[in-house]
């Protein structure tokens, strides 16, 4: 598989000077393509689109009205967010070095940055530029974006919802919203019921990063939307309480009607005591109801992953949700790949394993890791 990086080449230099130079044909068009592919070729993804934009703004005008209209001719006609550059214009991954010289050189220019921002993100995101604007002046950017919720093109309503995440994963923190989310809750409510479920989804993901934070706020609002919730904004609640049901938060837990389980449950069974990184870790345990009438349960397995200091760390493996019948007992089933990854570093030694039933544990059983 490629680097990542690769999706920043230069082949995208070459498509970034077709187009510039295209709209600003008095431009100086130099060493232009030579220098910067030279320029890029040691350096990661978010580095080379730094190294775009910086090389860009060497071309363009510098009146910021000028660039704003050199910037926006040089997008791609189409407004879908799909498809590669061709001769029509800039889409794709080419037009995050455009995002971020907005987001460096166009604050002083607000309103005419952001409605730039608005036509990029139809062509790519604008998630992570867009920041900068509600970090300059929060209350400004918001009175923008709170009119975007109604823009008939689902990127721009997912702008609204992704580029205000306390937490956006690449971007900048908010952390005037990670300390408080009020400002952002009537956007999200807005688009709840969005007809599209690429909207819906980052809304579920922004009250994710909430309740992070602020966990009792989430749960209200969730079991708020869940009265009388259709079953696509029922899949956006679940979702938006992933982190919380992991965790095994009682109120979370409510809201999605599993309390705590009135059951029996041993110890996990290993189908192998030893087991490589790369395999797969076989686990089943038998669950008994104790209960009178039927139970929902969120059935998920827990990993406690040894560190490099002796310590283990939890890591929560979604499993299943399942109903159990009064007195019903059965055999829950669950393979989880041990597979190399980028976020995690894996130690030989002893790890254990549990189940987590509505944020119960059960107990723990032992295996040993040959990382």
């Amino acid at each position: 598989m490629e680097p990542f990086k690769t999706l920043l080449s230069a082949q995208t230099v070459e498509h970034l000077a077709d187009h510039v130079f295209r709209v600003c044909p008095n431009a100086r068009r130099g060493q232009f393509v030579p220098e910067l592919v030279t320029r890029i070729a040691p350096l990661e993804m978010k580095d080379r689109a730094r190294a775009m934009a910086d090389a860009l703004r060497e071309v363009l005008p510098t009146d910021p009205g000028p660039r704003a209209e050199a910037l926006k001719a040089m997008l791609h006609p189409d407004t879908d967010g799909a498809g590669t550059c061709d001769d029509d214009g800039l889409r794709g991954w080419a037009v995050w070095p455009l995002t971020m010289l907005v987001a460096t050189d166009g604050l002083e220019d607000f309103d005419r940055s952001m409605a730039l921002l608005r036509d990029m993100t139809m062509r790519f995101t604008s998630e992570f530029a867009v920041r900068a604007f509600l970090l300059a002046d929060t209350r400004r950017a918001l009175a923008i974006m709170s009119r975007w919720v109604d823009d008939p093109n689902p990127h721009v309503r997912r702008l609204v919802t992704e580029g205000t995440r306390p937490r956006l994963p690449w971007g900048e923190r908010l952390p005037m919203f990670v300390k408080d989310p009020l400002p952002i809750l009537p956007l999200l409510d807005a688009l709840r019921d969005d007809p599209s479920e690429y909207v819906r989804r980052s809304v579920a993901n922004s009250l994710n990063d909430i309740a992070k934070d602020h966990p009792a706020v989430v749960t209200r609002i969730a079991g708020r939307w869940m009265d009388d919730a259709s079953e696509a904004r029922a899949k956006l609640v679940r979702h938006a309480l992933r982190s919380l049901i992991k965790a095994g938060n009682p109120e979370a837990l409510q809201v999605l009607g599993m309390s705590a389980p009135v059951l029996e449950a041993g110890v996990p069974v290993l189908t192998a005591d030893r087991i490589a990184l790369g395999q797969t870790l076989e686990v089943t345990c038998t669950l008994a109801s104790r209960s009178d009438g039927p139970q929902k349960l969120g059935v998920d397995v827990v990993i406690w992953f040894l560190k490099a200091d002796g310590s283990r760390r939890p890591k929560v493996f979604k499993g299943s949700v399942i109903t159990l019948s009064a007195a019903q007992s059965l055999i829950f089933r669950k393979s989880v790949p041990l597979r190399a990854v980028t976020t995690r570093r894996h130690y030989t030694g002893a790890h254990q394993v549990a189940l987590r039933i509505n944020g119960r544990d059960t107990g723990l059983t032992d295996f040993w890791l040959e990382a």
